[in-house]
C-alpha cells in the first residue's frame, strides 16, 4: 500500500507476500489449506436460532474475514510473471499437468492451481455460494439472521480461483451452483449502482460475469427458471436467470451513476456472449433490450462520441444471435422487435449529412445522462423493495485505476460446428458484423475536453453505418409484419397472447440469411486488470480495517482516500 501503482507493475512485488508464499516458509502448505478451510467451512447462520448473533459474539466471523483477506493478498500474483500454472484462459490444464519449474514463485498460487478433486471443488463452491447468498437472506423476523459484510473479499477470492484453476472454472460452469454465485452478484450490482463509494464492487461483479460468459455452459445454465425471489427493486417478471441478468443490466445502465459508463461495453459483451443460448426471453427482458437499443441509437447519442455506435453493434448482434439460433421459443422478443420496428428503420435511414448531424447534436439536453428513463414502459410496475441509496455523507472510498478497454480485456473466439472455440487472429479482417462491433479506437467515454475537440463527419458516420448488421432483422420484419397485420385484421385481434401464439408456431427456415458464425469475446488475463485488482483488493482491506486505526497517519500511495 505504500508503493505507487506504477512501481508495482514494474516488478517491485510485495516482499512480505513473496517470502510468505515461497519455499522458505516451511508452513506454506498447512497455512494455505487452513485459510481455505476456515473460509469455505464457515456458516454464519449456525443452528439458525433467530437473533443468536445479538445474544452471542461470533468469534469465528473476524477470523474468517481476516483469512479471506490474507488469502487474496497471498494469491496476488501477476499472470505474466508467475512461473507456476498456465493462466492464459485457453487451456483446461492445471499446474499438475505442466512441466513447471521445480520451485514456483508463489506456492499459494501453485497449490490453488493443483486442486483437482471434485469433492474439493464442491466444498469450495458450496462454501463461497453459502456466504455470498447470506446477505440476501429474507426471514419473517426482521434482522433475525446474521449478515456478513465481507462479500467483496469473497468475490476477489472466487475470481482468483477461476483465474488460476481452469478445472475449477469448468466445474463451476458444469454445475447449477453457478447460479448461486450469479444471483448474489446481480443483487450487489443492483444495490450498489447509485453509490459512488461502491464502484469497485460493480467492476468486480461485471469482471466475474465477463469471465463466466466466455464459456458456452454459462449461457445454457441461464435458461434455468428464476424462482427464488431476492429483495431487488426491479420489475416483476416470470422467466429465467437470463431475464434477471438482462433486467438488472438495464437497471444499472439506466439508473446507475456516471462513473459506470466505461462498464457499458462489458455489460453488453456479456449479453452478446450468452445470447446464442437463450431459449425463452420474457416480455419484460425483451422490452428492456429494445429500450436500450432505442436509447443508444438516438442520433444525438450516436453523434456525441466517436465510440457510442459500438453499443448499437453489440445490441444488434444480440438480436441476430437469438433470431438465427434460438428463434423457436423467443416469440416475446420477436413480438417486441415487430412492435418497435421503427427503431430499426430509423437506424437503417440514419441521416449522415452535416446539417442533420448538427441538428441532432443541438437536441442534446443533458450530456451527462446518456439514457432517459421517461421512455421506459414499465416504470410503473416497479416493486420498490430496496432502491439504491447514494453514499452516506462522510463515507470513505479509495480511488481505482482505470480499467482496460473491452478490446484489451477480451480476445475473440469463433464457435465451430462441433461446439469448440477457435481463437481469431486480430490482424485478419473479419466479417462486417464483427469488424463493426469491435472497438479499435480510444476509450469511448473520454473526458469532456478531448471529446469537445472531436466532431462527427459524414464520412465517419458512413464508415460504420454501412456495416450495421441489419439484414437478418429487416428480413424478419419483411416476412412477419405483413403476416401479423393480416391475422390482426382477419380475426380482429387486439390481444397480445393470440399474436404471440401465432409467432410461436411460425418459422423462418430458409427465409433468413445464412447464419453468421457465433463470436465469443473471452476474458484474457492482462497486466491492466492485474493492477486494477491489486489496487481494488488493498483498498477493500484498508476500508475494512479502520477499527482499530492501523493505517492512521501513514502515507498510503497505492490509492487516494476520498470522502464521499
Amino acid at each position: 500500500m505504500y508503493l505507487p501503482p506504477l512501481s508495482e507493475s514494474n516488478g517491485a512485488g510485495n516482499p512480505w507476500v513473496q517470502f510468505f508464499c515461497s519455499a522458505e516458509n516451511r508452513h506454506a502448505l498447512p497455512l494455505f489449506t487452513s485459510l481455505l478451510n476456515v473460509v469455505c467451512a464457515y456458516d454464519p447462520v449456525g443452528y439458525g436460532i433467530p437473533y443468536n448473533h445479538l445474544l452471542f459474539w461470533d468469534s469465528r466471523e473476524p477470523l474468517v474475514e481476516v483469512s479471506a483477506q490474507l488469502l487474496i493478498v497471498t494469491l496476488d500474483s501477476d499472470p505474466t510473471t508467475n512461473s507456476g500454472p498456465s493462466m492464459d484462459g485457453t487451456t483446461t490444464s492445471t499446474a499438475m499437468d505442466e512441466n513447471e519449474s521445480p520451485v514456483p514463485d508463489n506456492l499459494f498460487v501453485n497449490y490453488l492451481s493443483r486442486i483437482h478433486r471434485e469433492e474439493d471443488f464442491q466444498f469450495i463452491l458450496k462454501g463461497l455460494a453459502r456466504l455470498l447468498l447470506n446477505p440476501l437472506t429474507q426471514t419473517y423476523l426482521p434482522n433475525s439472521t446474521k449478515k456478513i459484510q465481507f462479500h467483496q473479499e469473497l468475490l476477489v477470492l472466487f475470481w482468483k480461483l477461476c483465474d488460476f484453476n481452469k478445472k475449477f472454472l469448468f466445474f463451476v460452469l458444469k454445475s447449477s451452483d453457478v447460479l448461486d454465485v450469479l444471483v448474489p452478484i446481480l443483487y450487489f450490482l443492483n444495490d450498489a449502482r447509485a453509490d459512488q463509494s461502491r464502484v469497485g464492487l460493480m467492476h468486480i461483479g461485471v469482471f466475474i460475469l465477463l469471465l463466466l460468459s466466455g464459456e458456452r455452459n454459462f449461457g445454457v445454465r441461464l435458461n434455468k427458471p428464476y424462482s427464488v425471489r431476492v429483495p431487488m427493486d426491479i420489475p416483476v417478471f416470470t422467466g429465467t436467470h437470463a431475464d434477471l441478468l438482462i433486467v438488472v443490466f438495464h437497471k444499472v445502465i439506466t439508473s446507475g451513476h456516471q462513473r459506470l459508463q466505461p462498464l457499458y461495453d462489458c455489460l453488453l459483451t456479456i449479453i452478446v456472449n450468452v445470447s446464442p443460448y437463450l431459449k425463452s426471453l420474457s416480455m419484460v427482458a425483451s422490452n428492456k433490450l429494445l429500450h436500450l437499443l432505442e436509447a443508444f441509437s438516438s442520433p444525438w447519442f450516436l453523434f456525441s462520441s466517436p465510440q457510442n455506435h459500438h453499443l448499437v453493434f453489440f445490441l444488434l448482434e444480440v438480436f441476430n444471435n437469438i433470431i438465427q439460433y434460438q428463434f423457436d421459443g423467443n416469440s416475446s422478443l420477436v413480438y417486441a422487435i415487430i412492435r418497435k420496428r421503427n427503431i430499426f428503420h430509423q437506424l437503417a435511414n440514419l441521416p449522415s449529412d452535416t446539417p442533420s448531424i448538427q441538428r441532432a447534436l443541438q437536441r442534446k439536453k443533458k450530456p451527462a445522462e446518456p439514457i432517459s428513463r421517461t421512455n421506459s414502459q414499465d416504470g410503473a410496475s416497479m416493486e420498490g423493495s430496496r432502491p439504491a441509496a447514494p453514499a452516506e455523507p462522510g463515507t470513505l472510498k479509495t480511488s481505482l485505476i482505470a480499467t482496460p478497454a473491452i478490446e484489451k480485456l477480451t480476445e475473440k473466439s469463433q464457435v465451430s460446428e462441433d461446439g469448440t472455440l477457435r481463437a481469431i487472429d486480430p490482424d485478419v479482417p473479419q466479417a462486417e458484423l464483427e469488424d463493426g462491433a469491435q472497438s479499435r479506437q480510444t476509450r469511448r467515454f473520454s473526458n469532456v475536453s478531448s471529446s469537445s475537440q472531436w466532431n462527427p463527419t459524414t464520412d465517419w458516420v458512413m464508415s460504420w453505418k454501412v456495416k450495421l448488421p441489419l439484414q437478418t432483422i429487416m428480413r424478419l420484419l419483411q416476412v412477419l409484419v405483413p403476416q401479423v397485420e393480416k391475422i390482426c385484421i382477419d380475426k380482429g385481434l387486439t390481444d397480445e397472447s393470440e399474436i404471440l401464439k401465432f409467432l410461436q408456431h411460425g418459422t423462418l427456415v430458409g427465409l433468413l440469411p445464412v447464419p453468421h458464425p457465433i463470436l465469443i469475446r473471452k476474458y484474457q488475463a492482462n497486466a491492466g486488470t492485474a493492477m486494477w485488482f491489486r489496487t481494488y483488493m488493498w483498498g477493500v482491506i484498508y476500508l475494512r480495517n479502520m477499527d482499530p486505526p492501523v493505517w492512521y497517519d501513514t502515507d498510503v500511495k497505492l490509492f487516494e482516500i476520498q470522502r464521499v
